[in-house]
């Protein structure tokens, strides 16, 4: 079906929403955004589907929300009516229409006999891995777009075990989504009717309160939170999203009582109206923040993303001033705080395994190499971490301490399968007082770990081609760098380059290559020489390509030099390639 036809069949459903109809009517005679809503399906990926709201197939509807759902009731159904009876777990966040598609996504599955847990009010995504294993769920659905732009919203999937679906079976819900034809006709059950046959309920309270229970687990030294927390000065901002409430109660009842919120940013909104980006990432989101820790003497902000997996921190530097942590520098001063008050507890086990992603700093492998710990990197995406976890879990091979990602994702406790901030912000509180307490600052533990484990440096560019053109040059530029790969970068020969789609890793000197024993991923990495590395990746949820960049220096200086002259020059490879 062309796009002509997909319209006109739109066009002409007479059951079409209002609010759908009316975004229908208003681009009818924008040929340019009539191929952008509708020359495509929405991409329906291993971690669910993420897109603007709007109307077509190639947008964040009703009836796509419904396709997915049906999908996702196709699969349980393939599994028996014992998985059908476990039901689904689902979750919203703050943005534009969530609750709505939350009730979408359970009236579908409600059609085919599968119980839905909707809870009642905004959800963290942590929280509802969390549910899926408390309630014994089958699946689990968080609908949020995370860190994405207002006009964003998607759909993602978990697995019984609170996880985000591995390849294997994600590939199996895709093809299941994608075998529905006609995104139009699909039926759902009435919610009065579902919810007399107990097939729709409405989540209470209890999981909110299971899942604080278990976060108390993760702290270190609680004897010390409670009695000294209150001289910690907490700033948090939950950036209009969803993680005002379960972090203020975790800090309150761990002691940490000295915490304002920022006032502006407190209450729920999606359009995110203080914040040209409600990502923790961008250091412009910590602003109000700031101004508010200026006036608190703060020692400590947090910043969490809309569906609160993601956290950023901001702490004084030597000179007074606030500076935003990388993620990378968040993750090495968790763990290294993790190992080292383990091991001076005698709880640091022997099999304790750490897990990172390909493009997360060397800088935590540093820090667990020195306790003696293996370190795993996994492709990019919590999810790869999650499985993991349950795979280690099953042989009983390594105990699970630490597991994170560069773009601010953490996790200390498996009682979630997911990145979770609300058990990032609650440690750090815990880092913070501890450091506190000897006289030192967050910024101060920084430059300590630097010194222990050398000056790592890492950086973020990106290139956003949005589109149809911007789709087919993102996959243009991949391959041609597989056909025509380069051999120096910033005056340093490459050595190493791993193709982690064909699996293989090529030693440039000698020929050899060698098998990445990880999933194949449209993915390019380069190390260099002097151990730098820079690596490719188009981005799962956005139309961006991303460029990620590692080094590793003698000092500050050292560091930050390497890694201005590898951006530059990477990045003025790319724009001479592409152009």
């Amino acid at each position: 079906m062309n796009i002509v036809e997909k319209v006109e069949r739109w066009n002409q459903f007479a059951q079409l929403e209002p609010d759908v109809r009316q975004q229908l009517d208003a681009i009818l005679d924008n040929d340019k955004a009539l191929e952008d809503c509708f020359y495509r399906e929405l991409a329906f990926g291993t971690g669910g589907m993420r897109g603007e709201i709007g109307p077509g197939p190639n947008r964040m509807n009703t009836y796509t929300v419904r396709k997915a759902a049906e999908g996702l009731a196709r699969f349980i159904e393939k599994r028996g009516e014992t998985a059908k009876s476990k039901g689904v777990a689902i979750a919203f966040d703050s943005r534009h229409k969530s609750a709505k598609f939350a009730h979408e996504a359970a009236i579908t599955l409600g059609a085919h006999g599968i119980k839905a847990y909707v809870f009642e009010s905004l959800r963290p995504t942590p929280e509802l891995s969390f549910a899926v294993r408390y309630l014994g769920a089958e699946a689990g659905i968080v609908i949020t777009a995370s860190h994405n732009p207002p006009e964003y919203n998607g759909f993602k999937v978990y697995g019984s075990d609170g996880c985000q679906f591995p390849p294997a079976p994600a590939e199996e819900l895709v093809a299941c989504v994608q075998s529905i034809e006609d995104e139009l006709a699909i039926e759902v059950g009435d919610e009065e009717e579902l919810k007399a046959a107990q097939l729709y309920e409405l989540i209470s309270t209890e999981i909110d309160d299971a899942y604080n229970d278990q976060l108390k687990t993760i702290l270190l030294q609680p004897e010390m939170d409670k009695q000294y927390g209150d001289e910690l000065a907490i700033v948090f901002t939950p950036l209009h999203g969803t993680a005002n409430v379960a972090v203020r109660r975790a800090l309150k009842e761990s002691g940490f009582t000295n915490v304002t919120v920022v006032a502006e940013q407190e209450q729920p909104d999606p359009d995110f109206s203080t914040v040209s980006s409600p990502n923790p990432e961008e250091h412009a989101a910590f602003t109000l923040a700031m101004d508010y820790g200026e006036r608190q003497e703060a020692d400590l902000l947090l910043a969490t993303d809309p569906d609160a997996d993601r956290v950023g921190l901001a702490v004084k530097d030597d000179e007074g001033n606030y500076v935003v942590l990388t993620g990378n520098q968040t993750g090495a001063l968790l763990l290294d705080y993790l190992l080292e008050t383990r091991q001076q507890k005698g709880t640091l086990p022997q099999n304790g395994i750490v897990l990172k992603t390909i493009v997360t700093s060397e800088l935590g492998r540093a820090v667990a190499d020195a306790y003696g710990l293996t370190t795993i990197d996994t492709l990019t995406g919590f999810k790869f971490i999650g499985e993991k976890m349950g795979e280690y879990e099953r042989s009983g091979e390594h105990t699970f301490l630490f597991g994170y990602e560069e773009s601010y994702g953490y996790l200390i406790g498996d009682f979630v399968r997911d990145k979770d901030a609300i058990q990032a912000c609650l440690f750090a509180a815990e880092l913070a007082l501890h450091y506190k307490r000897k006289g030192m600052t967050v910024y101060e533990a920084m430059q300590q770990v630097y010194r222990k484990y050398g000056y790592y440096r890492e950086g973020l560019q990106s290139l956003t081609l949005k589109g149809k053109e911007g789709a087919e040059k993102i996959a243009s530029i991949l391959a041609s760098l597989r056909q025509e790969a380069p051999t120096h970068m910033a005056s340093k020969l490459i050595t190493t380059v791993e193709d982690f789609e064909s699996r293989q890793a090529l030693a440039t000197a000698t020929g050899e290559r060698t098998a990445i024993e990880l999933p194949a991923s449209n993915v390019l990495k380069y190390t260099l020489e002097d151990g730098s590395w820079f690596c490719v990746r188009p981005s799962g949820t956005e139309p961006k390509v991303k460029f990620y960049f590692g080094v590793v220096g003698s000092s500050n200086e050292e560091s930050e030099q390497k890694l201005t002259q590898l951006q530059q020059a990477v990045m003025s490879y790319m724009e001479a390639f592409i152009s």
